[in-house]
């Protein structure tokens, strides 16, 4: 269990990243060119009505004095009151939060589901005409920025074949499910080719390796010592690779939120932003970071478990 002694230690090392993030965070959203006072009461507002609300939001206070305000919710779980919405911010996002973890979760299952195969299929026939495919395929995918995807999806599954709806997320289960296939393809389609053409050049090092060899001496079918000791011994550098990727596509659900008109962090923040709701985006800011850095935490326990030899 020494291993894992990590993990003890690990989230302490953490609590730096998220102050950093927050100090930022809350810097550049007031760094935004606009006014949160005058959005609320438009182009004609007294100079009186305009005093009341940032009085009333904090505003008219010092930057440093407003931060120590934001760390002190913080500190009693709360993340102050959006000035949009009228409502807590934490409640807020709670609402929001469930259509964005199911298309994460949906699109990291997709993802590992295309990539496997197509880095299996690649690696056992490197240099040859399937792996020169898949290569080939991969390449053009890292090149379709996922909003271009997204459209051309719409386009081919919603407008010409009218399998799928196009846009929001349902109220059933069902419904929600179906109207998580395309947002879940998009990010899908982008982040299988990174884990295909990761998990193929450890593939097809594995295959080499002195593991295999002595697998394939004890006479052992070529299918099993693939599956039983190349892909384990491939997955080490493929989980943290899906990690970072993941942290990425948290941050990338405000694009494929906003294509798919789905209503979840995303597409909170992207309105957040125009309406310069400060407490709205820094509190996704914050869930989105700290969500980051657990996913990056399970990743490591989840490479030391896989692989015995790796030490934290």
């Amino acid at each position: 269990m020494h291993r894992y002694k990590f993990v003890l230690t690990r989230p302490l090392q953490f609590l730096p990243v998220i102050f950093g993030i927050s100090v930022i965070t809350f810097i550049l959203v007031r760094l935004i060119p606009g006014d949160p006072a005058r959005n609320i009461l438009g182009t004609r507002a007294t100079p009186a009505a305009l005093a009341s609300i940032r009085a009333q939001y904090g505003l008219d206070q010092p930057i440093w004095l407003q931060y120590l305000y934001f760390l002190k919710n913080l500190a009693n779980g709360e993340m102050g009151k959006s000035i949009l919405y009228k409502i807590d911010v934490l409640k807020l996002i709670v609402t929001r939060i469930e259509p964005t973890l199911a298309l994460v979760a949906s699109s990291v299952v997709l993802s590992v589901l295309i990539a496997v195969p197509m880095a299996a299929i690649a690696a056992r026939n490197a240099g040859r005409a399937p792996d020169h495919a898949v290569r080939i395929v991969s390449t053009f995918g890292i090149g379709f920025p996922p909003f271009w995807l997204g459209l051309m999806l719409i386009i081919l599954f919603s407008v010409e074949l009218g399998m799928l709806p196009v846009s929001g997320y349902g109220a059933s289960i069902g419904d929600k499910l179906s109207h998580l296939v395309l947002p879940s393809l998009t990010v899908a389609l982008s982040l299988s080719t990174v884990l295909t053409r990761s998990l193929r050049a450890a593939m097809i090092e594995q295959l080499k390796s002195d593991v295999a060899t002595a697998a394939r001496a004890r006479g052992m079918p070529e299918g099993i010592v693939f599956w039983r000791h190349v892909l384990p011994n491939s997955l080490v550098s493929t989980i943290n690779l899906l990690a970072v990727n993941i942290g990425w596509l948290i941050g990338g659900t405000v694009v494929v939120e906003s294509v798919f008109a789905l209503p979840g962090m995303g597409q909170l923040l992207v309105r957040a932003i125009f309406s310069r709701d400060y407490m709205v985006v820094q509190g996704v800011a914050m869930v989105f970071a700290c969500a980051t850095v657990l996913i990056n935490f399970i990743a490591d326990i989840v490479t030391v478990a896989v692989d015995p030899r790796v030490k934290l």
